[in-house]
């Protein structure tokens, strides 16, 4: 397979009144074309404002370093009139909630046509037939009445499909969707999720799954990226990352999800709670909340290490760690 997006030592720092915050802390990843990828951890390490500032809309006070290549583009650091040549026609993104994202003053069907009025070139009538037939690609129904139809007068569920729409019309190499199933109940995450897998086989997308959910990734995605604290703490095979999993954390947040199969048995949640990122413990940024934890976690930050099988982990501790504790 080929790279569609690599991603390497990218930092992102916000400047507060008296100090500055990095949210971001060297994060080095790749995108193969056809994939997904999952990035997952709790709120506030990090995996928003990473995918944000690759697609140029962090807040005011944001700063990005690093690179992040589609080829031999450089996404950071471009400026606004450059990346709007490439947003939504060759990277597109989903945010977490569709209601905010879709302007509720318009018509769907306007909302939708103009992405390809202004990056595919196509007329008015064009456009708008190309927007039904997205509509019922991604499974709404009546869409040529729905595409009438104002933001408010749809459920939650027809509404992120609508931005699922608007983000394949173009079809993009990469598709971002952030936190796309927070909002939706059971059935709907679920028919969400078989409709990415669908769709990204149908286009050859390049998917980017973030969310604090491991049941989410489970069956959709390919390659899971963990984050804590704003750095990379594990990569890997998802199978591998879920049934053998190498770092401290991806093993709290398996205990922390339901399983089917463990009904009986009480979940075991991570203890405390995410770091400050202005305050970040030294050392390893897990090592107040590990079980796993020694002397040398206190003292050093461990870098994101190699393992066999072109797996990383960055933790120090060696030993074999329990997959699942039984009540």
């Amino acid at each position: 397979m080929s790279k569609v997006l690599e991603v390497n030592d990218l930092s992102v720092t916000f400047a507060l009144r008296n100090s500055e915050v990095r949210a971001v802390n060297d994060l080095s990843f790749t995108l193969e074309a056809g994939e997904t990828l999952a990035v997952v951890g709790e709120s506030g390490s990090g995996k928003s404002q990473a995918f944000l500032s690759i697609m140029g809309l962090l807040a005011r006070n944001g700063r990005t370093t690093g690179t992040a290549m589609m080829g031999d583009i450089n996404l950071v650091g471009m400026r606004t009139s450059q990346l709007d040549h490439i947003r939504g026609k060759d990277i597109a993104m989903i945010f977490q909630d569709p209601m905010t994202s879709l302007n509720p003053s318009l018509r769907v069907k306007t909302q939708l046509s103009e992405v390809l009025v202004k990056h595919r070139g196509f007329d008015k009538d064009k456009a708008t037939r190309a927007a039904v037939e997205m509509l019922e690609r991604v499974g709404i129904p009546e869409p040529a009445k729905r595409a009438n139809a104002y933001p408010h007068e749809m459920s939650g569920g027809m509404r992120q499909r609508v931005m699922i729409a608007m983000a394949l019309l173009c079809q993009p190499k990469i598709l971002i969707a952030d936190e796309p199933t927070t909002a939706l109940d059971v059935t709907v995450q679920a028919q969400m999720l078989d409709l990415f897998k669908s769709l990204t086989d149908d286009f050859g997308t390049s998917l980017v799954l973030i969310t604090h959910d491991l049941g989410v990734v489970a069956g959709v995605a390919d390659r899971m990226m963990v984050m804590y604290g704003g750095r990379a703490v594990e990569k890997g095979n998802v199978n591998e990352l879920f049934y053998d999993p190498r770092h401290p954390y991806t093993l709290g947040l398996l205990h922390s999800t339901p399983h089917i199969a463990h009904r009986a048995a009480r979940l075991d949640p991570i203890k405390g709670l995410p770091p400050s990122l202005e305050h970040l413990p030294k050392g390893c940024s897990f090592n107040p909340r590990c079980d796993f934890c020694f002397d040398r976690c206190l003292e050093e930050r461990p870098p994101l290490m190699p393992l066999a099988g072109g797996r990383e982990k960055a933790c120090f501790y060696e030993g074999p760690l329990q997959t699942r504790k039984v009540a």
